[in-house]
């Protein structure tokens, strides 16, 4: 089966409790694995919640209490909500199945969504999703009016910026000139066939991810296109464009595995 299709679940008023697109998702997955339905992209926003991947730590999650839907993704903590883009695209890759170059593909496309809105975003080593970077560390306003050698998210272990106020909420790194990220990206591969996905903060309240440590990053916050471009952006005018770049890196990359090149051994 051929081509790409989507699926627009709920948003506003009409946004999708988590655990009802969760079954969805897995009832597509099964239709995909069985060739009964074509490569799909579910698009929607949630009602306010936090997801937890396997690798959350405790230290992680809300220290009030607030629950968390422990999930099958991979990745760490996170908060969907009003003004957030989520997809969820249920792709059938061939094997070996090459998690890493669909998430890449998965960034491409989200990159070139905040190109078109005038933003410019990027990859950072060895920490999935899309970011906004920020200025060189010489250049950063130091949080809490410390040096920056002393930053203590950095030289603390027992460090905690929940409890510490703005100058250290995820939510203001902005402010802080520091990496933030716009898109997560947190997905599971089962039988070939892929789950879950990216959510792309659009104009959504940041302060719901100052009560935990998003994606499990101490030393880096969040961000928004609203918040980048300083002007209203809303998941309406957002989600036609996304589904324009997504279709185009995913009809036409080459699903297949990278070809790693190894040295040889002396």
């Amino acid at each position: 089966m051929s081509g790409l299709r989507f699926v627009r679940l709920g948003f506003g008023a009409d946004a999708v409790e988590y655990q009802e697109a969760w079954d969805e998702q897995r009832r597509v997955h099964a239709a995909r694995f069985a060739d009964e339905t074509e490569d799909t992209v579910l698009l929607l926003e949630h009602p306010p919640v936090y997801t937890a991947g396997r690798r959350t730590a405790d230290s992680e999650r809300p220290l009030d209490g607030t629950p968390v839907i422990d999930v099958d993704r991979g990745g760490k903590i996170t908060w969907h909500g009003p003004g957030q883009l989520v997809g969820y695209p249920i792709q059938k890759l061939p094997r070996p199945v090459d998690v890493v170059a669909h998430v890449r593909r998965l960034e491409e496309a989200l990159i070139r969504v905040c190109a078109e809105f005038g933003l410019d975003t990027t990859r950072i080593e060895g920490r999935s999703g899309v970011w906004v970077l920020g200025d060189p560390v010489e250049r950063r306003p130091a949080p809490g009016g410390l040096s920056l050698d002393f930053d203590p998210r950095l030289t603390d272990d027992e460090f905690d910026a929940r409890l510490n106020g703005p100058e250290y909420a995820p939510s203001n790194a902005g402010q802080r000139r520091e990496d933030r990220k716009i898109a997560a990206i947190g997905i599971r591969v089962a039988k070939g066939v892929t789950m879950h996905g990216f959510a792309l903060n659009v104009n959504p309240d940041n302060k719901w991810f100052d009560r935990i440590i998003p994606c499990g990053i101490r030393d880096a916050g969040v961000a928004s296109l609203a918040s980048e471009l300083g002007r209203d952006v809303t998941v309406e005018e957002v989600a036609p464009v996304v589904e324009r770049h997504l279709r185009d890196v995913l009809e036409h990359a080459d699903p297949a595995p990278r070809v790693i090149e190894t040295t040889p051994a002396a």
